[in-house]
Protein backbone atom coordinates (compact mmCIF):
# COMPACT_ATOMS: atom_id res chain seq x y z
CA UNK A 1 0.00 0.00 0.00
CA UNK A 2 1.45 3.36 -0.92
CA UNK A 3 1.74 6.20 1.59
CA UNK A 4 -1.18 8.21 0.17
CA UNK A 5 -3.52 5.23 0.35
CA UNK A 6 -2.34 4.50 3.88
CA UNK A 7 -2.88 8.10 4.94
CA UNK A 8 -6.42 7.98 3.59
CA UNK A 9 -7.07 4.68 5.35
CA UNK A 10 -5.83 6.13 8.66
CA UNK A 11 -7.88 9.31 8.20
CA UNK A 12 -10.99 7.29 7.33
CA UNK A 13 -10.54 5.21 10.47
CA UNK A 14 -10.15 8.37 12.55
CA UNK A 15 -13.35 9.81 11.04
CA UNK A 16 -15.19 6.56 11.77
CA UNK A 17 -14.11 6.59 15.41
CA UNK A 18 -14.97 10.28 15.82
CA UNK A 19 -18.49 9.65 14.48
CA UNK A 20 -18.87 6.81 16.96
CA UNK A 21 -17.62 9.02 19.79
CA UNK A 22 -20.08 11.75 18.84
CA UNK A 23 -22.89 9.22 19.34
CA UNK A 24 -21.42 8.19 22.68
CA UNK A 25 -21.18 11.82 23.78
CA UNK A 26 -24.79 12.36 22.71
CA UNK A 27 -25.86 9.39 24.82
CA UNK A 28 -23.89 10.70 27.78
CA UNK A 29 -25.61 14.10 27.43
CA UNK A 30 -28.94 12.24 27.51
CA UNK A 31 -30.13 13.70 24.23
CA UNK A 32 -32.18 10.58 23.45
CA UNK A 33 -32.78 8.99 26.85
CA UNK A 34 -33.14 11.57 29.62
CA UNK A 35 -33.16 10.44 33.22
CA UNK A 36 -36.68 10.20 34.56
CA UNK A 37 -38.34 9.31 37.85
CA UNK A 38 -37.81 5.54 37.74
CA UNK A 39 -34.86 4.89 40.07
CA UNK A 40 -34.20 1.36 38.82
CA UNK A 41 -34.09 2.46 35.21
CA UNK A 42 -31.91 5.44 36.08
CA UNK A 43 -29.49 3.13 37.88
CA UNK A 44 -29.17 1.00 34.76
CA UNK A 45 -28.64 4.09 32.59
CA UNK A 46 -25.94 5.34 34.94
CA UNK A 47 -24.19 1.97 34.85
CA UNK A 48 -24.35 2.14 31.07
CA UNK A 49 -22.73 5.57 31.28
CA UNK A 50 -19.67 3.98 32.87
CA UNK A 51 -19.35 1.63 29.92
CA UNK A 52 -19.85 4.50 27.47
CA UNK A 53 -17.19 6.57 29.24
CA UNK A 54 -14.73 3.67 29.01
CA UNK A 55 -15.51 3.24 25.30
CA UNK A 56 -15.07 6.98 24.78
CA UNK A 57 -11.66 6.89 26.49
CA UNK A 58 -10.56 3.85 24.46
CA UNK A 59 -11.68 5.51 21.24
CA UNK A 60 -9.84 8.73 22.09
CA UNK A 61 -6.67 6.75 22.79
CA UNK A 62 -7.07 4.89 19.49
CA UNK A 63 -7.49 8.18 17.60
CA UNK A 64 -4.29 9.46 19.25
CA UNK A 65 -2.47 6.31 18.12
CA UNK A 66 -3.76 6.70 14.56
CA UNK A 67 -2.75 10.36 14.47
CA UNK A 68 0.69 9.38 15.76
CA UNK A 69 0.91 6.86 12.91
CA UNK A 70 0.15 9.68 10.47
CA UNK A 71 2.97 11.65 12.08
CA UNK A 72 5.35 8.72 11.65
CA UNK A 73 4.34 8.54 7.97
CA UNK A 74 5.17 12.23 7.62
CA UNK A 75 8.56 11.93 9.31
CA UNK A 76 9.54 8.70 7.56
CA UNK A 77 9.58 6.41 10.60
CA UNK A 78 6.34 4.56 9.89
CA UNK A 79 6.88 0.81 9.76
CA UNK A 80 10.00 0.90 11.94
CA UNK A 81 9.96 -0.66 15.40
CA UNK A 82 10.34 1.95 18.11
CA UNK A 83 12.22 -0.53 20.33
CA UNK A 84 14.69 -2.29 18.03
CA UNK A 85 14.42 -0.08 14.90
CA UNK A 86 13.71 -3.20 12.86
CA UNK A 87 11.08 -3.38 10.18
CA UNK A 88 7.49 -4.11 11.27
CA UNK A 89 5.98 -6.84 9.12
CA UNK A 90 3.59 -5.50 6.46
CA UNK A 91 0.91 -8.00 7.55
CA UNK A 92 1.10 -6.63 11.10
CA UNK A 93 0.77 -3.06 9.83
CA UNK A 94 -2.11 -4.09 7.60
CA UNK A 95 -3.97 -5.55 10.59
CA UNK A 96 -3.05 -2.77 13.02
CA UNK A 97 -1.66 0.28 11.20
CA UNK A 98 -1.11 2.12 14.49
CA UNK A 99 1.40 -0.37 15.94
CA UNK A 100 4.79 0.95 16.95
CA UNK A 101 6.70 -2.27 17.64
CA UNK A 102 7.50 -5.40 15.69
CA UNK A 103 6.00 -8.72 16.71
CA UNK A 104 9.24 -9.86 18.35
CA UNK A 105 9.45 -6.79 20.59
CA UNK A 106 5.72 -7.03 21.35
CA UNK A 107 6.20 -10.64 22.47
CA UNK A 108 9.23 -9.69 24.57
CA UNK A 109 7.28 -6.90 26.27
CA UNK A 110 4.35 -9.22 26.93
CA UNK A 111 6.64 -11.89 28.40
CA UNK A 112 8.36 -9.30 30.61
CA UNK A 113 4.99 -8.07 31.83
CA UNK A 114 3.92 -11.64 32.70
CA UNK A 115 7.06 -12.20 34.77
CA UNK A 116 6.46 -8.99 36.74
CA UNK A 117 3.07 -10.23 37.93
Amino acid sequence: MNDDALRERLRARIREILVRNAKIESDLRRERTPLEGDWDENAILLENDQVLEALDADNRAHVAQLRAALGRLDDGTYGRCMRCDGKIAPARLEAMPEVTVCIGCARDAEAAQRTRR
